[in-house]
């Protein structure tokens, strides 16, 4: 397919807008290796056209690289996960104790929050999984930390993708996320109104009790009741 474009960044963009259609589609599997040479020529463009629009989707969480090592698709394994969610509680609970100290502007949250409601109304689960990743990055936003916010994000963006494709592949619908929608008003309500280490201790708890067992219950739905998704 050959693709032109006025201006490089141009290009850059729709191919990255490409190859991200070809992960939510399920073209590219998680853990698959994104081999620049094939989508060079899948996409009659030049090689390094296809190592920017990567770069662009690694930025992004769509992709994940190792030193030396092709580009991926995020997989992850139950240990993965319990490693990413003790660190993600951690980060996250320090965010929201930073967030309630400096009274931060929550609006960002507030309307990332209204977005996850009405997109599990509607059963959107892309616009779901999106609006759920803004609140928690509007949440790193809060804190005021660009350490903690550079850092949230490596975490955050890969993680949410990988959740992105698992409710993709496993057909998984809104219906099951409601319960969580309260808690995430809660994180707001407590930043808002309670001591700043109220707040980091919900927030932990959340991520790493509620949140975590909710994320087995996307990865791993067989081993897992009926419950609340992803946080």
């Amino acid at each position: 397919m050959q693709i032109t474009a006025h201006s490089e960044p141009l290009l850059k963009e729709h191919l990255a807008g490409q190859l991200k259609d070809a992960i939510v589609q399920g073209r590219l599997s998680p853990g698959q290796r994104v081999v620049e040479g094939i989508w060079a020529k899948e996409f009659g463009v030049a090689q390094a056209s296809v190592r920017e629009a990567i770069n662009l989707l690694i930025t992004e969480g769509f992709l994940v690289k190792s030193a030396g090592r092709s580009a991926r698709v995020p997989r992850y394994t139950e240990e993965d996960i319990a490693h990413i969610y003790q660190v993600r509680g951690a980060l996250e609970g320090l965010a929201a104790q930073l967030a309630a100290a400096r009274g931060a502007d929550l609006a960002p949250l507030e309307a990332a929050l209204g977005r996850m409601a009405t997109a599990t109304v509607q059963g959107k689960v892309k616009e779901l999984v999106e609006s759920d990743l803004a609140f928690h990055l509007a949440l790193a936003e809060a804190s005021a930390n660009p350490m903690l916010v550079e850092t949230l994000g490596r975490v955050l963006r890969p993680l949410f993708t990988f959740v992105l494709l698992r409710m993709m592949e496993t057909r998984e619908t809104t219906v099951s996320w409601r319960p969580d929608l309260e808690r995430h008003r809660q994180i707001i309500y407590l930043i808002r109104e309670s001591n700043p280490m109220v707040a980091a201790q919900f927030v932990e708890h959340c991520v790493v009790g509620r949140f975590v067992a909710s994320a087995h219950a996307v990865w791993w739905p067989e081993a897992s009741p009926k419950r609340g998704r992803k946080g």
